[in-house]
């Protein structure tokens, strides 16, 4: 009889062994989602498709964090809005309600001292916060909403209709990405990437552009992940095939796993 001794089995593989995914949010961001994907035995290929940088004039940032106490309700659009926009924790007042769009940004406040954040039951974006009861009846109410510079004007427009005084801070701003043109082609070319996750549509354009003909086949080419309809839709208009999941992480992990799970049982 022959014994085999667990110390020589080979380790057990992940659900995503030998799985190359491309991760294009900004580098500080990728580090959590990289982290998900390896613990699954999953290749994580981080090409930021966004470069965060600070506001280039800081005068209304710096006036609202002076003057916090005379709003009701803080929203961060993003973890980006945080980490750019929030003040010293100290200074942050004990009853200024604060909102954000979904439990990462909700964990990026936490993390800098400020809790009880308020967040989405529905969906995990701007309507989502619209539906909460809390933003419904908002007669006279104070808003200040962090966000980068350039972004969506529906939130503020949405709050004005139900009677808030709304002032945006413009906290950051976006670039393209300035070397990740090589790296991306020569991934592409070298057939290390199977799956694209993909969080904003700007960041897709940014890649897109960086591209030739040949790379942008190849690109278009991937299984795309996405956690929101309105990126699918972006997604579409430049020739992927985006597979819509519910959520950021969570959603696009799962949406990772069934997919390469029907792959492989073709």
């Amino acid at each position: 009889m022959t014994i085999h001794s667990l110390e020589n089995a080979p380790p057990p593989r992940g659900p995503l062994a030998g799985i190359g995914i491309i991760v294009t949010r900004p580098a500080r961001q990728a580090a959590g989602l990289a982290r998900q994907l390896a613990v699954l035995d999953a290749t994580p290929i981080i090409i930021p498709a966004i470069v965060i940088l600070p506001p280039a004039n800081r005068t209304v940032l710096d006036r609202v964090h002076a003057t916090l106490t005379d709003f009701d309700i803080a929203i961060f659009v993003s973890a980006n809005a945080v980490e750019y926009g929030v003040p010293p924790p100290d200074t942050w007042p004990a009853d200024l309600q604060t909102f954000a769009p979904g439990p990462g940004t909700a964990a990026a406040l936490v993390a800098t001292g400020i809790e009880d954040v308020r967040i989405p039951t529905t969906t995990f974006d701007s309507e989502g916060l619209l539906s909460l009861p809390e933003l419904r009846d908002l007669d006279g109410e104070r808003i200040v909403i962090f966000r980068g510079e350039g972004g969506r004007g529906d939130l503020a427009e949405s709050l004005r209709h139900r009677g808030a005084v709304v002032t945006y801070v413009e906290c950051y701003r976006r670039a393209a990405p300035a070397v990740a043109a090589a790296g991306l082609s020569e991934v592409l070319r070298e057939q290390r990437a199977h799956a694209l996750t993909l969080t904003s549509s700007e960041g897709l354009d940014n890649l897109c552009a960086l591209l030739d003909a040949g790379d942008l086949k190849r690109f278009q080419a991937l299984p795309t992940f996405v956690p929101h309809p309105r990126i699918a839709d972006h997604a579409r208009e430049r020739g992927f095939a985006p597979i819509e999941t519910s959520g950021a992480d969570a959603g696009l992990i799962a949406g990772l796993l069934e997919w390469f799970a029907q792959a492989e049982g073709r």
